[in-house]
């Protein structure tokens, strides 16, 4: 059985971290190698995860100081060894079969990627996150990739991210070794894992999906994504204007490129509502003109929730 290296970036999780480690280290998949990368937490996070690798010899934990949770990412692969690759982000936590399900849909299929349904969890309540129209059976090729990835309100279970999905660790390997060397983009606060992962799925020759959800997701309120912060939350526009930039060099077809321009404009309208709250008069300048660039694809991918369309037209209404 082929070694699974599994990426935990680390930061200030303390109230959470034992659960998750807990979930990886009993895998009914043993062949594992679990890297966590502490980014300078603050908190005693960095020395549960010490605890664990002194009772299970499969650990490494890395302790840095505080860059980023790209930065964290990145640190994990430049040094894991397996022929597979996966993360977990460190508040999530997986079913016990996970990886076992994972290897031996991979495995069987040849493919280069493998993808999980997953739940999401908060403190109130747990969520099967179901796709409105099936995947289909088997493997797909690069366009399907994409199209799953970026036509959520159709395929929200697929999703742009890396957590929920096996990878070939080709996609991660040094250029020297037959490999595409990809990285997270350490600038990003915000939206790193939607350009990773289009990077590795422009590089992939198929992937496949299992429906049964083994990812539970957390989300907390008080995540980066849920911050008023705008000059950090910019991130995300940065991530979804490379991605454009990708999918056209790659000269994807533009059915799937109209959608990522919607998750643009619908990102700067979040912006904007944070500007409003705080009378930030240059960013509610910068946001609404942001919005205008992608207003006609994001109408277009709308109009079956006409709230929608309502909502980010009286953002665009509103006087300074």
């Amino acid at each position: 059985m082929k070694k699974i290296s599994v990426i935990v970036p680390v930061y200030n999780v303390e109230p959470y971290v034992r659960k998750c480690l807990d979930s990886i280290i009993n895998q009914t998949y043993k062949n594992l190698e679990i890297i966590c990368i502490d980014d300078g937490s603050t908190d005693a996070s960095g020395k549960i995860c010490d605890e664990y690798a002194k009772k299970d010899l499969r650990f490494q934990v890395i302790h840095k100081s505080n860059e980023g949770n790209s930065s964290a990412l990145n640190l994990g692969l430049d040094i894991f060894t397996g022929e597979y690759v996966g993360f977990v982000d460190s508040d999530d936590w997986i079913e016990l079969n996970y990886y076992e399900t994972l290897y031996d849909e991979i495995e069987k299929n040849k493919a280069d990627i493998v993808c999980s349904g997953y739940y999401k969890e908060t403190f109130e309540k747990s969520t099967v996150i179901r796709n409105k129209l099936s995947i289909e059976n088997g493997k797909f090729n690069r366009e399907k990739i994409l199209k799953y990835t970026f036509i959520r309100d159709r395929y929200p279970a697929f999703g742009a991210y890396y957590w929920n999905k096996l990878f070939n660790a080709s996609f991660f390997r040094a250029k020297g070794n037959s490999g595409y060397e990809i990285r997270a983009d350490e600038e990003l606060q915000v939206g790193g894992d939607v350009l990773l992962f289009t990077e590795c799925a422009l590089k992939a020759k198929s992937a496949i999906y299992c429906e049964l959800p083994c990812y539970h997701y957390f989300q907390r309120e008080d995540s980066l994504f849920h911050a008023k912060d705008i000059e950090k939350r910019k991130g995300s526009l940065q991530a979804y204007r490379h991605v454009i930039e990708l999918l056209e060099e790659n000269k994807i077809s533009n059915e799937i490129i109209i959608w990522v321009k919607r998750f643009y404009a619908y990102h700067a309208s979040l912006l904007t509502e944070i500007a409003l709250e705080t009378n930030d008069n240059k960013n509610i300048l910068l946001m609404k003109n942001e919005i205008r660039c992608y207003i006609t694809e994001y109408i277009e991918t709308n109009k079956e929730y006409p709230d929608r369309i309502k909502r980010i037209n009286y953002l665009l209404e509103q006087e300074i």
